[in-house]
């Protein structure tokens, strides 16, 4: 991050944290509006657009290197036009320009540095490159150059590949999401067959899927919960729990303080990339929530509140939002915060069990990465919990607090936020604790009331520094609704149908496509983008498109609106080749298949003291219901109609048909 304030930029005006680390960079940024390819056309300038995000490493490096470095700074101004993004506030624009360069490189990352023409076409693109020349990697400066002299000698070709990768962005875009299979509904040989393939990739040492750098893959193990649910398939639920154990065994965890890194750079979950997001926390939490539903063991209790912790003390706002993350880097240096020397623990723990201690956490003197030391253990993990050595924990939580500490991002991400909410909701679900479900609502009461624009009815998709920037995108949305779906549940408020409902109307009026079956990433409405994208691949994050199918697939049941449970029925139908040849990335559209294959049950009590019975009802994991309980007459709820308020009953009802009254919630699980 510069500090060299005889500089200021363009970005000194924004609130994202990312660009105001750019803020005083000799290098002229300008953020992205809507009228840079007027300016740059006007310029007869390419366009440089360098795109990261305030946790990434390789960005600071950059910055560092070369965007400090006032020489590369003076070419870069004089013949480009420089924007700087955050990725996390411009989804849309990262989306665009990444598929751009895996389609030029065939491979991605961030820091993203694209050129494009005055209109906006990329023709030429990188990631991180260094100040020198290195490793079959050109210098930033050689790449500069060498862009400058093509734009002004060549520029016939540039316009030529620029317009073919723009029209292959647009063709994959569309073809990527069809099938031209004949109609058929999901089944559960079908669903075996899913879990069957996501576990050919199953690390069987080590927990997760796939080899190094290897990322948490939630939605892969809800899957094999799942499979194991309805098909008592053993192989799916030890994998599961491997993988959730391997995980809070391993460095990705913090042991000191809760929460989980993005990614381990190692197979063994040892050495993380340490920045912690949001949403990765979020959906953890949402895996442990299911993994305590099924296993009962306490250690998963005691990591879901040990993360709760962590996001109440680093990531909460005061207010009810939650910031979007913690850098990597503290003093430039990687993993600075959370890692030890073996002669700093011998400092702080007890020396009666300071061997046993560093033995656990697998410490040496000389490291057991990069010369310094990360806790992770190999080790039963129940022994973190005992009283005497949480003891020792604290106390190096405690020295580590005084530390200069990671850079916070503190925007506040509609989609992010509405994600911790669903993980919120399930780990109350799970545990019955009344403080996680208090933080649900009081996120939710922020969220509408910080970033729901109510002149224009839409909400926003981030805010920082009390600044609302853009409008929500298709992930924001399908998010949101999925908050709203999970509050209920835990709630029994109907009025939270309601909004998931509302919400469902936005979407299908403003982000369908034209054949009217998929939805694009932008709002119709949106214009500063050249193109609209479509979004099918669950990666970190769960697609829209796979949200906004599960949320049409619920609603559709519980309002009794048979268009909207075709439709989300018509997605999976088109998405089902690429479903069962690659289902590790299609996680989250597995889960909506699996549902389609079993059939949704819904599960309705009624009467004056049914929320009573949300405790009991909410503790045990079955992923192909719906529950509704209510204490009042609900018309607009039509499985609620024509019910007895006078005393509480209870009704399992499947295909528009329910189950004679029961006085017990207790009789419709045993029935279930």
């Amino acid at each position: 991050m510069s500090v060299n304030k005889n500089f200021t930029n363009d970005l000194i005006k924004e609130t994202s944290p990312y660009l105001l680390q750019h803020a005083h960079n000799p290098v002229q940024w300008k953020p992205w509006s809507d009228t840079l390819f007027a300016t740059s056309t006007a310029a007869d300038k390419p366009i440089l657009l360098s795109i990261g995000y305030a946790a990434c490493h390789w960005c600071h490096v950059m910055e560092r290197e070369s965007f400090e470095d006032e020489v590369v700074a003076d070419f870069m101004n004089t013949h480009f036009i420089n924007i700087k993004v955050d990725r996390e506030e411009r989804p849309d624009i990262d989306h665009i320009y990444m598929d751009a360069l895996q389609a030029m490189t065939g491979s991605g990352g961030w820091p993203l540095n694209i050129f494009l023409l005055p209109n906006g076409q990329p023709f030429y693109g990188g990631t991180y490159f260094p100040p020198q020349a290195m490793q079959n990697r050109a210098s930033w400066m050689d790449v500069l150059k060498g862009v400058q002299a093509a734009f002004d000698h060549n520029r016939a070709k540039l316009v030529e590949q620029a317009t073919h990768l723009t029209q292959h962005l647009l063709q994959s875009n569309i073809k990527a999401l069809q099938s031209q299979e004949a109609e058929s509904v999901a089944t559960n040989d079908e669903f075996q067959l899913i879990a069957q393939r996501i576990l050919q990739n199953a690390d069987t040492q080590w927990g997760g899927f796939g080899v190094a750098p290897k990322f948490p893959q939630t939605f892969s193990i809800q899957v094999l919960f799942r499979n194991y649910f309805q098909n008592k398939d053993q192989a799916s639920i030890v994998h599961a729990i491997r993988s959730i154990d391997k995980m809070i065994q391993g460095g990705i965890y913090d042991h000191l303080g809760g929460g989980f890194s993005r990614y381990s750079v190692d197979a063994m979950w040892q050495a993380p990339h340490f920045e912690k997001m949001l949403y990765d926390n979020a959906l953890i939490l949402g895996v442990l929530a299911e993994g305590y539903q099924i296993t009962k063991k306490p250690i998963y209790q005691n990591v879901i509140q040990a993360s709760f912790e962590f996001l109440q003390r680093e990531l909460y706002n005061g207010e009810g939002g939650y910031y979007a993350a913690l850098d990597a880097d503290s003093e430039g240096v990687e993993g600075q915060f959370y890692t030890w020397s073996y002669d700093e623990l011998k400092v702080v723990i007890d020396p009666t069990i300071f061997e046993d201690f560093v033995s656990y956490y697998q410490v040496s003197q000389s490291g057991n990465w990069e010369h310094t030391n990360i806790l992770w253990t190999q080790n039963d993990i129940e022994k973190e919990w005992d009283p005497a050595w949480q003891k020792e924990v604290k106390k190096l939580f405690d020295a580590r607090a005084v530390r200069i500490r990671p850079a916070l991002d503190h925007k506040i991400i509609l989609g992010w936020n509405a994600m911790l909410i669903v993980g919120f909701c399930k780990i109350h679900a799970a545990t019955g604790n009344a403080l996680y479900k208090d933080a649900a609502i009081k996120c939710i009461q922020w969220l509408e009331g910080n970033l729901y624009h109510i002149d224009a009815h839409y909400f926003y998709h981030s805010i920082a520094n009390g600044t609302p920037k853009t409008p929500a995108f298709l992930d924001d949305y399908a998010n949101l609704i999925q908050a709203y779906i999970q509050l209920q549940e835990i709630t029994g408020n109907s009025n939270y149908f309601i909004q998931a409902k509302k919400w469902m109307d936005y979407v299908l009026l403003h982000f369908m496509d034209e054949e009217g079956l998929y939805f694009y990433y932008t709002a119709s409405y949106q214009k500063d983008v050249i193109i609209r994208k479509k979004e099918s691949y669950d990666g970190a994050q769960p697609s829209g498109n796979a949200l906004i199918c599960s949320g049409l697939l619920y609603l559709g049941q519980v309002f009794d609106l048979s268009n909207w449970t075709l439709h989300a029925e018509k997605m999976i139908h088109s998405i089902r080749p690429s479903l069962l040849q690659y289902p590790g990335s299609f996680g989250c559209w597995a889960q909506s298949f699996y549902q389609m294959s079993t059939g949704i049950t819904e599960l309705v009590g009624v009467g004056p003291t049914v929320h009573e019975s949300l405790p009991t009802l909410n503790a045990v994991f079955l992923p192909n219901t719906i529950r509704i309980l209510s204490q009042v007459q609900e018309d607009l709820i039509p499985l609620l109609k024509d019910k007895k308020y006078i005393d509480n009953q209870y009704f399992i009802c499947k295909n528009k048909t329910c189950s004679q009254p029961m006085p017990h919630v207790d009789l419709i699980l045993a029935n279930n």
